[in-house]
């Protein structure tokens, strides 16, 4: 019998994505950030968050997806704050799901179709009822590094 994994899941634009639940710390709704100078744009800002000073990825342009059109109807981003083994790292998203226990039975590895450019950080994907979930990889993910190099 498989061991089932805990994903919390969001959505960035109509992209629905999941992640170990052991590497999300919290999930608050995104305050004012300070941008960066000369940052590339996978870097949206920072934030001080009770006295730590963390770096906000922006999935959306992590990921290479469309921005959202002007004057669409586009909920307040959310932050997801994540643990990872360099530490703290927020990643902005469009919205929040719900925790998701799901077994190995539904999991595939990544499909074809998926960017090269972005293939590290998708572990595979989750096939449920009428859609697929997006399972990324924490550590890379939430490595600053990795969003620098994929702005490229």
């Amino acid at each position: 019998m498989n061991t089932p994994s805990q994903l919390c899941t969001f959505y960035v634009g109509d992209l629905f994505l999941g992640l170990d639940v052991l590497s999300v710390q919290e999930v608050i709704r995104s305050p004012e950030l300070a941008q960066v100078p000369l940052a590339p744009p996978t870097i949206q800002g920072l934030l001080n968050l009770r006295g730590q000073i963390l770096t906000a990825i922006d999935l959306r342009r992590m990921l290479k997806l469309r921005e959202p059109k002007e004057g669409s109807d586009r909920k307040a981003s959310m932050l997801m704050i994540l643990r990872t083994a360099n530490g703290q790292v927020a990643l902005v998203v469009d919205s929040v799901g719900d925790v998701m226990e799901l077994t190995e039975d539904t999991f595939e590895p990544p499909p074809d179709t998926v960017p090269s450019a972005v293939l590290h950080l998708i572990q595979g994907v989750h096939k449920l009822d009428r859609k697929l979930l997006h399972v990324l990889d924490a550590e890379a993910t939430g490595s600053c590094q990795a969003a620098i190099a994929t702005a490229a």
